[in-house]
């Protein structure tokens, strides 16, 4: 089967994050069926391996790991694709099936030219839409504890990068997200009686209006409140109210200095309205920070396939790569699908498969970059 085929049969056939039983099952059949060993992995994923021809008892323990995810969103496709999915209000509206086709094209060609020392494992990994994502469950497996894993590679298409272009950029790329919920307990009752209450909506917005005062104006930091349910009535003040938001960060120190001003400003809010709010913070994905030399050697591999090749900015979105991120030295890259795709995460998203075999060729370029390093 082509790289082509594998996707449109990943798009007609989507599911949703830790429930890829028959995407894995496929791609555990196409790749036996190419002569490429594999093994399950995190629950519903695939982890194949391919040995160099070239490998040697020296190089023997060193490894590249090529990632893509698999997982799909529950929207309802709307696009008029003919081979659109088949799964009620289940759709690949984020590109994970061009990620999966682009790798399996990648591990077809090393494994018919596999003129390189070393190991590759091919990565097709469950879980990236949800916490705790499949990455942390990958590493939690130890898969590479007996390898040296020079790089870890992922790339995710991109449609506000033109038709076949890479987007690069050392050091921190994407941001870490946190979940953020909170509920506020006050002392409800007659909106006309204050005199009797301790407000928690009063204290809800406050609350609510120092927490966005943690923005920071270059973006570095962003803080968004999405949820804020107080259930009264016009003369009912309620005794408890929810909150809920999201904390996008782009390092360690700044995250936990963040979480540690949540908490603060949550003690001085409950001490100005005698109210006490719970801090409820799902530490989610880590930043995505790519490693210089990796970065480097992405560009040198671009001008090589003449493949054009921008510096992107910061992006506020998170990925479960930053996982690999901390343990190994890695590269994640946006490989661009145009604005005629339509935005990502939206039921007529439709990037072009013209990108596959510049995808593929990328990784294929990398891995060889790497392991005659």
């Amino acid at each position: 089967m082509n790289s082509i085929e594998f996707r449109r049969h990943l798009h007609r056939h989507p599911e949703l994050s830790f429930e890829e039983h028959q995407t894995a099952a496929f791609i555990g059949e196409q790749l036996t069926a190419a002569g490429i060993a594999w093994r399950p992995i995190a629950r519903t994923g695939i982890l194949a391996r391919i040995e160099g021809s070239l490998t040697t008892p020296e190089t023997a323990q060193r490894a590249v790991v090529l990632r893509a995810d698999i997982d799909a969103l529950p929207i309802e496709e709307q696009s008029d694709l003919p081979y659109a999915s088949e799964h009620r209000g289940v759709m690949h509206a984020c590109g994970h099936d061009l990620h999966a086709a682009m790798l399996y094209e990648a591990l077809l060609r090393l494994h018919h030219q596999p003129d390189f020392a070393g190991v590759v494992f091919g990565l097709f990994q469950p879980g990236e839409e949800c916490n705790p994502g499949g990455a942390s469950i990958v590493l939690s497996e130890e898969p590479f504890a007996n390898y040296t894993v020079e790089a870890v590679i992922g790339q995710h298409v991109d449609w506000q990068l033109p038709l076949g272009e890479i987007g690069l950029r050392e050091g921190a790329l994407m941001a870490a997200s946190d979940e953020l919920r909170f509920c506020v307990t006050g002392h409800g009752g007659h909106g006309a009686m204050r005199h009797l209450l301790h407000d928690p909506v009063a204290a809800a917005a406050a609350f609510t209006t120092r927490l966005l005062s943690l923005n920071d104006p270059e973006q570095l930091r962003v803080l968004s409140i999405g949820r804020l349910m107080a259930e009264g009535a016009t003369n009912v003040i309620p005794n408890t109210v929810q909150i809920e938001g999201t904390l996008r960060t782009f390092s360690e120190e700044d995250r936990a200095e963040a979480h540690r001003t949540i908490h603060r400003i949550a003690e001085e809010i409950d001490r100005e309205h005698q109210t006490k709010i719970e801090v409820d913070i799902n530490h989610g994905y880590p930043s995505v920070q790519n490693d210089a030399q990796l970065t480097a050697l992405a560009r040198s591999a671009a001008a090589e396939l003449a493949v054009p090749c921008h510096t992107i900015s910061q992006l506020m979105t998170a990925e479960d790569f930053g996982f690999y991120t901390q343990r190994y030295p890695s590269l994640f890259y946006r490989l661009g699908v145009g604005s005629e795709a339509g935005r990502s995460h939206t039921a007529t998203y439709a990037p072009s498969e013209e990108v596959i075999p510049t995808g593929a060729g990328v990784m294929v370029a990398l891995t060889h970059e790497v392991l005659k390093r």
